[in-house]
């Protein structure tokens, strides 16, 4: 790809990261060649204003030939009132800590080994944030510069990144606090004061550290599910699953916690084909979902099981024929969820109207359904609660078939 406008390659312009041909090889340049005024591409037809990142290119003489749209979007600078001008007064940026950035770099009269600079935050006029990198194209090492190619990116995406891992350690912070608290404290009184309590005492602030810890245990576990999610690497160690024994299994153990088993209806529709999954993380969505029925819906909870042969969205087939899935579904007759919020349920710490927990298990579920290949949706029910439908493709993993 050759992509050649103002006498600037598009190599350049598209990777400035990348090794120019002859640079550091000790052969020539290609040097600039027959593009058409106003960046016209050639090669495979890409105009250096379809680049999603703002290039700038200064000649020789450090005076700007190239100013895409991307750049005079994110300096809010026309590029006609850039062109032309010495690089440093087209692109005045300047570091953290107030000094301009183009006389502390000096890219043409600085060190001749110099290749470029790496990505950096640089402010520019008014305090804006601006990601910069550079390169400097020479035609042979240690050579003058020829062209200082400069790529820039707004840092709107990367803030939002980091607000959400600000969330998330505050978060953590917050819910870790608590239970430690309280294990801390119990601890110390039963060591400095046993033989004042009775044996029921005793037993009663063991069960209450007891629960602090499996608190603290299963928000380590959501941590490292969030980690392994965004990364990538969430594991899934298929197996043969009944997806209904799984159902009736966790309405059994909320029921003996306490609610009552006519709030609970489970309808298995059909023969079920055979399932594949990893059975701990299919639970983890199961018990997940029902909990957040029991706690935040109403009314009776229904659960419905049933093969599915839409085709899946997640991995279609290539010549269009149904997927064979089992789909389950959750819901109440609760509140349900507002309209505004069903684009945000399974966005990290969305909580919905009750606050309480760390908002992260619709994340995780999501995650999980998603490593399985299948979906997951939420709606409104019929009786006006909330409704969570996940799905999950069938049938024998590759390596068994």
């Amino acid at each position: 790809m050759d992509v050649r406008t103002s006498g600037a390659r598009a190599a350049d312009a598209h990777a400035p990261g990348a090794e120019p041909p002859g640079e550091g090889h000790g052969r020539p340049s290609t040097g600039p060649g027959p593009g058409v005024p106003g960046g016209a591409p050639d090669g495979l037809g890409l105009h250096p204003d379809d680049l999603p990142d703002g290039l700038v290119v200064a000649d020789e003489a450090g005076l700007v030939t190239f100013f895409n749209a991307a750049a005079a979007r994110i300096t809010a600078t026309d590029p006609s009132d850039a062109i032309g001008r010495r690089l440093e007064v087209a692109l005045p940026l300047e570091d953290l800590d107030g000094r301009r950035w183009w006389a502390l770099t000096d890219p043409y009269g600085g060190l001749a080994i110099r290749a470029g600079q790496p990505e950096r935050n640089l402010l520019l006029p008014g305090g804006r944030e601006v990601l910069v990198s550079a390169r400097y194209v020479r035609e042979r090492p240690t050579g003058p510069v020829r062209r200082v190619v400069v790529c820039l990116r707004g840092t709107e995406a990367r803030r939002r990144t980091e607000r959400s891992h600000a969330e998330l350690i505050a978060t953590v912070a917050h819910e870790l606090r608590s239970p430690l608290t309280s294990v801390k404290g119990f601890t110390a009184t039963l060591l400095a004061k046993w033989e004042r309590f009775t044996d029921d005492q005793k037993r009663l602030m063991l069960e209450t550290v007891d629960a602090d810890a499996n608190r603290v245990t299963r928000l380590i576990a959501e941590l490292l599910d969030i980690s392994r999610i965004d990364s990538g690497r969430l594991e899934v160690r298929r197996q043969p699953v009944d997806l209904a024994a799984a159902v009736r299994r966790h309405v059994q153990a909320l029921t003996a916690a306490g609610h009552t088993a006519e709030r609970f209806l489970i309808r298995v529709r059909g023969p079920l084909p055979r399932l594949w999954a990893d059975p701990d993380k299919i639970d983890q969505v199961l018990g997940n979902l029902l909990e957040n029925a029991v706690r935040h819906g109403e009314g009776t909870v229904t659960i419905d099981i049933a093969p599915d042969m839409a085709p899946a969205p997640a991995k279609p087939v290539a010549d269009g024929t149904p997927v064979e899935r089992t789909a389950v579904t959750v819901s109440d007759e609760g509140p349900g969820i507002p309209e505004e919020s069903m684009s945000r349920v399974f966005t990290r710490f969305w909580r919905g109207s009750k606050r309480g927990g760390t908002g992260l298990g619709l994340y995780i579920v999501k995650g999980i359904v998603e490593a399985h290949g299948g979906t997951i949706t939420v709606d409104r029910a019929r009786g006006g609660g909330a409704e969570f439908r996940f799905t999950l493709p069938v049938g024998t993993p590759a390596y068994l078939a």
